[in-house]
């Protein structure tokens, strides 16, 4: 049996677009396959198909030789699949062992025996080195510790092929790095992953095969090994992408931010960031370096008013707006690309067009007297669509929860460029973007800096700091560390900063 799963021919059209269009996936036992596409391809929806969250129009799947059909997630499970989703299906303040046996409640008379799941979970947690405790709340452990707990939860219900849907979208370069350990050592007990991403240096690093799809139809399976990044993009986006950032010299000019001595707590009563100073001047991007966690949160709620400043000053433009409310400092021209897209950057059970105006309703001409103008809307939100190239099955009256994450990405950075903000802050402004989608919207924050205004930019991707970054700000425990010019440093001196070693110190 060479085969553990194979998709043939599959077609999925859900209302006014065909995701999956004659697709082909087949995965070998014990390989990592990566399933690689732009956003909206449909690699998650082809998963879903797999998993049992919906079902073909057309085509045939077969599990390990036999033809199947999978009806839900629960025959998808007795068949050895499961899958951890983009957002984590955990309950927060549910321990690890009860979000692990949820759903298949191990109990006798009606009680539920954790003590026995607990000490299974334990036994699973050590032969996988996922190093998790089974008593912990998910409430109190981190993004990366949420995963390895869905990653349990399929090993508890005995999964062979394991889904991984864009794994590494939420987590530190240090977490990935242990993910990819993990994943070798699944493989190596002869299990199967299948691992949808955009992340060539990733596949790259952990995959045997890949499986490319383009606007939901199949391009090709290529050895990994023998094939360039390069190569692969190309197949995926269907041109030549440039992973280099253009972008000529520019003599920066007036201070449009500055943050001066700020000092700001963070949600357990302890100094998150302290006495910060930074400076972002017209015509510059001033990127943000550091491990997550180290006060970059507190210092971006500070300066767009979600959060109080206990000390310091914010000035926006030469005027001081410490205390001024959100809605002023968005009027005084302070536009925010926000970490978490489904938190803090949109409300996704408005439409699209409703997200795209959420700043904007109030002024003409999108309201007049108290009355929204709908055709106004409807073409502002039209324009930033097809300027940043978002994919929504109904247009700008679509639910913005039905978008992919990469979609509702664009439609923010699309919201936010479009205001012509004197400062863009942006954070973590590609979270989950293809190469071609990371393309253009780092040609788009380099057009905003070269019309003289300033970005700053907050990132825990190293390269895309060093690649579009004038400048660097190294922050660690709250702390400035240093700043270097982009162009005078490597990665190398950046870590170090980021573990907290000043400059001077290693010299």
């Amino acid at each position: 049996m060479e085969y553990v799963v194979e998709m043939r021919g599959i077609r999925k059209e859900f209302v006014g677009i065909v995701a999956n269009d004659d697709i082909t996936l087949n995965v070998r036992q014990g390989e990592i396959h990566a399933l690689l596409g732009e956003n909206g391809a449909g690699k998650s929806t082809l998963m879903s198909i797999l998993f049992g969250l919906y079902q073909p129009d057309k085509g045939v799947i077969r599990v390990r030789d036999r033809e199947v059909q999978i009806s839900n997630p629960n025959v998808a499970n007795d068949l050895g699949i499961g899958m951890v989703h983009q957002h984590f299906q955990l309950v927060h303040n549910f321990t690890i062992t009860e979000n692990i046996v949820l759903g298949q409640e191990p109990n006798r008379f009606g009680v539920v025996n954790t003590v026995n799941a607990a000490k299974r979970i334990r036994e699973l947690s050590e032969r996988y080195g996922l190093n998790v405790d089974p008593d912990a709340k998910i409430e109190d452990v981190s993004v990366g510790m949420q995963q390895r707990v869905e990653i349990l939860k399929m090993l508890y219900r005995d999964a062979e092929v394991l889904i991984f849907d864009e794994p590494t979208a939420v987590l530190t370069p240090q977490e990935i790095t242990e993910l990819m350990k993990i994943m070798k050592g699944l493989v190596a007990e002869g299990k199967s992953i299948i691992l949808i991403t955009h992340k060539l240096k990733e596949i790259k690093a952990v995959a045997d095969r890949c499986t490319v799809i383009r606007r939901g139809k199949y391009i090709g399976t290529v050895d990994v090994a023998a094939t360039s990044e390069k190569q692969m993009a190309e197949m995926m986006v269907g041109r030549q992408v440039s992973f280099k950032v253009a972008k000529e010299d520019r003599a920066p000019g007036d201070v449009l931010l500055k943050v001066d001595n700020l000092t700001v707590i963070n949600n357990r009563k302890v100094e998150a960031l302290k006495n910060f100073s930074l400076e972002v001047r017209a015509g510059e991007i001033v990127g943000l370096a550091g491990v997550d966690g180290n006060g970059q949160t507190e210092l971006v709620e500070a300066i767009t008013g979600l959060r109080k400043v206990e000390k310091g000053h914010i000035w926006l433009n030469g005027a001081d707006i410490t205390h001024r409310s959100i809605k002023e400092r968005i009027n005084a021209g302070l536009a925010h690309v926000p970490e978490d897209r489904q938190k803090r950057g949109l409300v996704l059970d408005y439409t699209v067009e409703d997200n795209l105006v959420l700043e904007v309703y109030d002024r003409e001409p999108f309201s007049k007297g108290g009355l929204l103008n709908r055709e106004a809307i409807r073409d502002y939100s039209r324009r930033i669509m097809e300027n940043f190239d978002v994919r929504a099955a109904q247009g700008s009256i679509t639910k913005a929860r039905s978008l992919s994450g990469g979609n509702q990405q664009k439609a923010i950075v699309g919201r936010e460029i479009n205001l012509a903000p004197r400062v863009l802050i942006a954070v973590q402004p590609t979270r989950g973007l293809d190469v071609g989608s990371i393309e253009y919207i780092h040609k788009r924050l380099v057009e905003q800096r070269d019309a003289g205004y300033a970005v700053f930019l907050i990132s825990l991707e190293l390269d895309e700091i060093l690649n579009l970054s004038d400048r660097i700000a190294i922050i660690s425990h709250g702390e400035l560390i240093g700043s270097v010019n982009a162009a005078e440093t490597d990665e190398n001196e950046i870590g170090l900063m980021m573990a907290g070693i000043r400059k001077e110190e290693k010299a």
